[in-house]
């Protein structure tokens, strides 16, 4: 059985920054994709960011020069630093993570951000 959990989220002024976690535990023999997901209201669910394995990254257009995902290969983590935060990023964050071959999900974390 494999488990994320996601921490970090909260309510934050507009330009401030925020630092999202998730830490990936149970029966894992290897790691490959993990991903950043965000869900706002009346919004379809839309891909943030991506890191594979090997740290490799890519973005969306929307958060390209704000936002930073990075992990931690011997701690299981995936982060998404959050910097110059805007209203419209507020949204539920989700972590995807590729474990032997099945994609997993967190449990969301709130990200609001006040103008």
């Amino acid at each position: 059985q494999v488990q994320l959990v996601e921490s970090g989220g909260g309510l934050v002024q507009a330009g401030g920054s925020l630092r999202l976690s998730c830490a990936t535990s149970g029966s894992i023999f290897s790691i490959g994709n993990m991903d950043w997901y965000r869900l706002a209201p009346g919004k379809q669910r839309e891909l943030v960011a991506v890191i594979t394995s090997g740290g490799s990254t890519n973005y969306a257009d929307a958060v390209k020069g704000r936002f930073t995902i990075s992990r931690d290969n011997a701690k299981n983590t995936v982060f998404l630093q959050m910097n110059s935060l805007k209203p419209e990023d507020t949204a539920v964050y989700y972590c995807h993570v590729l474990v032997r071959g099945r994609y997993y999900w967190g449990q969301g974390t709130q990200v609001t951000v006040s103008s």
